[in-house]
Parts: structure tokens; sequence; C-alpha cells
């Protein structure tokens, strides 16, 4: 059952995609390319988590669905 709800689990795997992306940026050279890539790597890969959190607090149905879209852009 465990392994059931983890994988399940979009909270936790958002959470762990924002780190892992962290992980990766920090790897990245101190460059001028890659100080850009790696801030474009930092907003795309760390703004799901909080916007699906954003999403659970949806006031209907319509917004719920509405706050997802903006998670998975």
């Amino acid at each position: 059952m465990e392994k059931t709800k983890s994988k399940y689990d979009l909270e936790d795997r958002l959470i762990h995609f924002a780190v892992s992306m962290i992980d990766i940026v920090e790897t990245l050279p101190n460059t001028r390319t890659a100080n850009h890539i790696g801030g474009q790597l930092l907003r795309a890969g760390t703004s799901p988590a909080p916007n699906y959190g954003e999403a659970q607090s949806a006031e209907s149905r319509k917004d719920f669905i509405h706050k997802m879209k903006i998670a998975f852009k």
C-alpha cells in the first residue's frame, strides 16, 4: 500500500524534482552562459511545487483545474 501511495504523491514528487534541479544547477560552471541557463532551470524546475500547493487551496473545481494547468505549464 505504501508503494502505491508514494507512486501517486504528486506533491512529494514535485519537491523531489525541485531539489534535483537545484542540485544540477549547483554543478554548473561559474560562467555567464551557465549562470543564465541555470537561473532559467531553477525558475522552471522549482515553480511547479508551489503552483501545485496553490491549486490544492482552490475555491472550486474549475479554479483547481485552472491552477493545475498553470502548474503543468
